[in-house]
């Protein structure tokens, strides 16, 4: 990419044929007619974009970007990948825009060429191996899309291919590059087939005598064991043939590079390096690469401690073999690797086995799982560091453009929907989790509930026992799981209460009709209930209880029902109670007054209208399905309401310790200048009264101003001290309680 390099010379005819997009189009087809389209618009713009330019001996430019494709095409990449694959110069060496790209051909495209290309400007100049470390990381982190990297290496792949015709004096730099940076790249991602290509011709370029003496010698042994190989092909056929288990036998060569690096590591000759060949079983189960390894461990002795199962434990890159290593005829050393076609493609393919799966696989979702078990690989630094934490904040991928992967505090890795939230997260560990949600860390930081989550992200859930689900969750939440979760919650906890709360009532409305004990759900009671059910048209005393607590049923109303079919059951009123409670219920609390300490939550609101907190005088009134709304005495709109429908206001007080603060509303008049806002949220901050919201309204311009606030206190003594700090404040000219909604 970018400075692309030169290759051998061709005549006009093999010109034309490489430039041409039909030798492409013949690997296209597992793409729709649609798809394939789009990559002929794409591969024409960049013919059209690159005219005229050759490569250094002559070829036309484009045989490199229809190249790159191509190795994309074999691993199935979508489209979008393969469009990019043939514009990833255009950007650079064309002049043509990102704005072009996006008008042309969609922003995915834009994208992802602009990604290659801000990785192409990378420059990689040193040998310490740590840098190189470095280098990996950048290029990872750059590449928000893991297209991008594969687009890259097949780049790279082409490049390394035609290195011979470069100047001899720029292979040392290339190569080192590419085994020192791209080769690990591809071995992490799982591509194992690009990995030992981009080794091998590394080292062709990097050590041209010893690789061409070890390529003779390599040769000069297979060409004098053909005959051994053959054979046992043969014998290992026949056993699976008696066996009857279906297989696949493919020889199997160590690389070059390899080899040389096994001899330089040991300290071995090319004699001493035994284990050179190999074969590749497939078979169709996991059973039966475990029954493959018996029938083999029968035909020829297993070497000691030459086993080794990347089946039930996979490798942390997907892999996925059982290798053992057998002393086959003549005593040679022979590996075998057993595994199942769709191991084969992990092994050979990696993180482009996600789009091979999905093609051949369409409705299986354990392509999912494949992209998955990848991106936990990226948390192994292999042998180059153990610091999975650093290595992770520069690894930001996107495996699945509408998925996002993040990490529990214990790196384990969790898929949730683009948009998804802290809530979201805390929901899919456990509908526990997700109840008891009071506050979140990402990357170590505190951050609010709302938070989307990115890639990458480390997500720590803090909780609390009496923490519950808040409505306002459900204006953000983005899984469906999340969202019916806490609309369950939430349901469940106001029919409780609403129960709880519609049982009190009635309770309190019968003992005001002399009845001292409340009939509870004893089977003695049953038929007493079936016949107040039936008056009152209900299916269960539950659903009655919750319907008074709502506000859908006048408490009094039930209360005389129930009293009726009492006394019919031979119950009478207690006169002395009757008495007490007609003309002393206001007067004490105990006697039956709905006594409230702010812990009640979805059975009783406190009224928007006029704020009520601990010391106002209040009243109760039991709106038509929306439980108990409490008001304070003098509140206007209270009064209206007690004209209309008097029937449904109940006594009500507030409990002697209430159990948390309130909101309640202040005007403060200022005049303007600099930090007056300041002061007096040092004022309501040394009175410990905490904001809520601030309205500075529209006339700043002017001398004096009002600021609205709501603040949360403990009652009226409370608020009065944070007032009295106000007024006493420099700039204030004055503060009072504000009991209009507005």
């Amino acid at each position: 990419m970018g400075s692309a390099l030169p290759i051998k010379p061709v005549d006009s005819a093999a010109n034309a044929a490489a430039a041409s997009f039909a030798g492409l189009t013949a690997k296209l087809d597992y793409l729709s007619a649609q798809d394939i389209e789009q990559v002929r618009l794409a591969y024409r713009f960049a013919d059209e974009a690159h005219l005229g330019q050759l490569r250094n001996n002559g070829e036309p430019y484009i045989t490199h970007p229809i190249a790159v494709a191509a190795q994309c095409a074999e691993w199935k990449l979508d489209a979008q990948a393969l469009m990019a694959a043939l514009l990833h110069d255009a950007l650079e060496d064309c002049g043509v825009t990102k704005i072009e790209l996006i008008e042309r051909f969609g922003s995915p495209v834009a994208e992802l060429v602009d990604g290659l290309t801000k990785l192409d400007k990378l420059q990689f100049n040193t040998r310490e191996e740590n840098q190189a470390e470095s280098f990996r990381k950048m290029l990872l982190a750059m590449a928000r899309d893991v297209r991008v990297i594969l687009i890259k290496l097949a780049d790279r792949s082409h490049n390394m291919r035609t290195l011979s015709d470069v100047p001899r004096s720029k292979w040392n730099r290339i190569a080192s590059e590419t085994l020192e940076i791209y080769a690990p790249i591809a071995h992490r991602l799982g591509l194992n087939q690009t990995y030992r290509e981009l080794q091998d011709l590394s080292f062709q370029h990097l050590k041209p005598w010893r690789y061409n003496i070890l390529k003779k010698a390599v040769t000069k042994a297979r060409s004098r064991r053909r005959d051994l190989i053959q054979k046992v092909q043969k014998e290992v056929e026949a056993v699976f043939s008696e066996a009857d288990i279906p297989v696949r036998i493919a020889g199997r060569e160590k690389t070059l590079y390899s080899i040389y690096q096994k001899m330089t590591n040991k300290h071995l000759s090319f004699a001493q390096v035994t284990d050179i060949y190999g074969f590749r079983v497939l078979v169709p189960t996991v059973i039966d690469c475990y029954t493959a390894l018996g029938l083999l461990h029968q035909l020829y002795k297993p070497v000691p401690g030459k086993f080794k199962d990347h089946t039930a434990i996979a490798k942390l890159n997907g892999y996925q073999s059982l290798h053992t290593t057998l002393v086959g005829p003549s005593g040679i050393n022979i590996e075998f690797q057993m595994r199942t076609e769709a191991m084969h493609v992990v092994a050979e393919s990696g993180v482009a086995a996600h789009w091979l799966y999905k093609v051949n696989h369409p409705d299986d979702t354990s392509s999912e799982r494949l992209g998955t078990k990848w991106l936990q690989s990226l948390l192994d630094i292999q042998d180059e560091t153990r610091d999975a934490a650093e290595f992770w904040d520069h690894v930001k991928v996107d495996l699945f453009p509408d998925a996002v992967y993040v990490f529990t505090p214990k790196s384990q890795i969790m898929a949730l929907p683009r948009g998804a939230t802290v809530v979201d997260f805390a929901y899919a560990i456990h509908s526990n989790v997700g109840d008891r949600t009071m506050a979140a860390r990402i990357n170590g930081e505190q951050v609010p509930l709302r938070t989307e989550l990115k890639n990458g992200d480390v997500v720590e859930v803090i909780t609390a026992p009496v923490s519950t689900p808040n409505p306002a969750w459900l204006s953000f939440v983005r899984t469906g799981r999340a969202r019916s979760k806490i609309r369950h919650h939430l349901k469940t906890m106001a029919q409780t209460e609403s129960e709880s709360l519609g049982e009190r009532l009635l309770h309190q409305a019968l003992r005001s009709e002399g009845i001292e004990h409340f009939p509870d759900g004893d089977p003695q009671y049953a038929p007493l209930w079936d016949k107040l059910l039936r008056f009152t048209g209900n299916k269960t005393r539950h659903e009655l209880l919750t319907d008074i607590g709502l506000g859908k049923r006048i408490a009094n109303i039930v209360a005389k029902r129930l009293l009726h079919l009492l006394v019919e059951s031979g119950e009478r009123p207690d006169a002395l109670l009757l008495t007490r409670e007609r003309f002393t219920a206001h007067e004490s609390p105990s006697m039956g007054l709905i006594t409230l300490d702010g812990s009640e939550n979805a059975s009783v609101q406190f009224a928007q209208c006029c704020r009520p907190i601990p010391g106002d005088a209040i009243v109760g009134y039991l709106g038509r399905g929306e439980g108990l709304v409490v008001h304070a005495s003098d509140c206007q709109i209270a009064k209206k309401l007690q004209l209309k429908d008097s029937e449904r206001f109940i006594g009500v007080d507030w409990a002697d310790e209430p159990v948390r603060p309130f909101e309640t509303g202040i005007v403060v008049t200022v005049t303007n200048g600099k930090g007056v806002l300041a002061k007096v949220a040092a004022a309501l901050a040394t009175a410990e009264a905490d904001i809520i919201h601030i309205d500075m309204g529209q006339d700043a311009a002017q001398e004096a101003s009002d600021l609205r606030f709501l603040l949360a206190v403990r009652d009226t003594a409370h608020l009065e001290i944070a007032l009295r700090n106000l007024r006493r404040t420099q700039s204030v000219l004055r503060a009072e309680r504000n009991k209009s909604s507005a």
